[in-house]
């Protein structure tokens, strides 16, 4: 006889995406016809959410909603936001907005909005990104807001989130190589997939690209008639005197420097600027967009970590560095960032690097060969597809790089504080945002 407590819903978010595995265990399949049966018995939630701004691409998506938020929050308005990956809690997919400044959805609202779709799904097979998109759409569509930040899970063609028909803009981001296994090994292919998000009518704000991934959203902007938006062609951004000067034929915006740190933060936040002008309805002030540059923030992406228990466990007075750029144009970015550190305060480098198995480590680790010989690889935490240490090792020795194993990014930092350096070394940790917020939980230093 079944007791009555075991009649009562889960209690536990975890729970649910837990039993939601078995219902289709792949954790990518491309494809919107789930997306529409779980909507349509959602009575379409997605219909009923504030505007939306749908942002696809493969490297600076996070950083650029980001900025797109600050912006937004800083000139009045409430923002939803929906991301991916989380880097700690899975609550950190989830923002609603509010004014005054969005907050992360609660433990109970965000089980409740889970337990609702798993219902409604009547146990039909679904990907646990599907059911998270459609609860996200659940909770906007329950949440007044004024504009919703969607970012791209992976690809955009046939990404769950590619179910708005109208958005307010269709941004995307550098489109490098990755995910080749499920977009496709030729950047043509992959900037197919990622220019998906691109709707009739529908402003493009595009960064700066590739020529192959260039003709490939102009042709797609084209077919659509949608009013194309592209840097150096349409907009501009360039760093003066430290400040970030943005131009367009509107004009121009002398602005503060942006908070995050590094050279492509100027051009994500670049992006974010051109796409908030491109939107006819949106009227933001400029002080809206100094304010926003400024404030933004986001996790792990050459993120200074000065303090918590890995901090205490590297040398003394280091600078400890977490990014979790993955793919080789997030190593580029990296260096570059890691460049502009060197050339204000030279410091030898040590990176602490993990990834995940089906990422190009050789590609990753070569932007960094001219900066430091000295890499330490470490297995990533509680990941059945991470890259073993023996083979991220090899790729360095490939590279002509000094490389050794550690069994945990504490015993890395544990073994650098060993070695004897005359100016303390300046640490890198990256390789994967799954490392990235392995490394934030252990060190204490949560996403809020």
């Amino acid at each position: 006889m079944t007791s009555p407590a075991a009649k009562e819903p889960s209690r536990s978010y975890d729970d649910i995406l837990a039993r939601l595995v078995s219902l289709h265990p792949k954790r990518i399949d491309l494809t919107l016809d789930r997306m529409w049966r779980i909507l349509d018995r959602l009575d379409h939630p997605e219909r009923r959410i504030p505007p939306v701004i749908h942002v696809a691409g493969t490297n600076g998506k996070g950083s650029t909603v980001a900025f797109l938020r600050a912006i937004l929050e800083a000139a009045g308005l409430r923002v939803h936001v929906y991301t991916s990956p989380h880097l700690v809690r899975f609550n950190e997919r989830f923002r609603l907005g509010k004014v005054g400044g969005g907050v992360l959805v609660t433990d109970d609202q965000l089980r409740d909005a889970l337990d609702h779709c798993e219902r409604v799904n009547g146990g039909e097979p679904i990907t646990i990104f599907e059911i998270e998109t459609a609860a996200a759409f659940h909770l906007f569509a329950e949440h007044p807001a004024d504009v919703v930040l969607l970012e791209v899970g992976l690809g955009g063609r046939l990404d769950a989130t590619n179910v708005i028909d109208a958005p307010l803009a269709s941004v995307i981001t550098p489109i490098g190589m990755d995910h080749i296994e499920f977009l496709g090994d030729t950047l043509i292919r992959i900037a197919t997939e990622k220019a998906g998000v691109i709707k009739k009518n529908v402003p493009v704000v595009c960064a700066e690209q590739t020529a192959e991934a260039t003709a490939v959203i102009e042709q797609a902007a084209k077919r659509a008639r949608a009013p194309l938006h592209a840097a150096t062609q349409d907009w501009h951004v360039n760093v003066e005197h430290g400040r970030l000067v943005y131009s367009d034929e509107r004009g121009l915006l002398d602005l503060s420097a942006p908070r995050l740190f590094g050279r492509h933060q100027f051009d994500n936040a670049g992006l974010a600027i051109a796409t908030l002008r491109a939107i006819e309805s949106l009227k933001l002030e400029p002080s809206a967009f100094e304010q926003g540059i400024a404030r933004a923030e986001w996790p792990a992406r050459m993120q200074r970590l000065t303090s918590g228990r890995l901090v205490d466990a590297g040398p003394k007075d280091a600078e400890v560095w977490l990014d979790g750029g993955h793919n080789p144009d997030g190593g580029r970015v990296a260096a570059a960032a890691l460049g502009d550190l060197e050339e204000r305060v030279s410091r030898p480098l040590v990176v602490i690097a993990g990834m995940m198995g089906n990422k190009d480590a050789g590609g990753f680790l070569a932007n960094f060969a001219g900066q430091t010989r000295h890499i330490i690889a470490v297995r990533i935490p509680d990941q059945d597809n991470a890259m073993p240490p023996d083979v991220l090792a090899d790729s360095a020795r490939q590279l002509g790089m000094r490389v050794e194993t550690a069994s945990s990014v504490e015993a890395a930092l544990r073994a650098i504080a060993k070695l004897a350096y005359d100016v303390p070394p300046r640490i890198l940790i990256t390789g994967s945002l799954y490392l990235a917020g392995h490394v934030l939980a252990e060190n204490g230093t949560l996403p809020q």
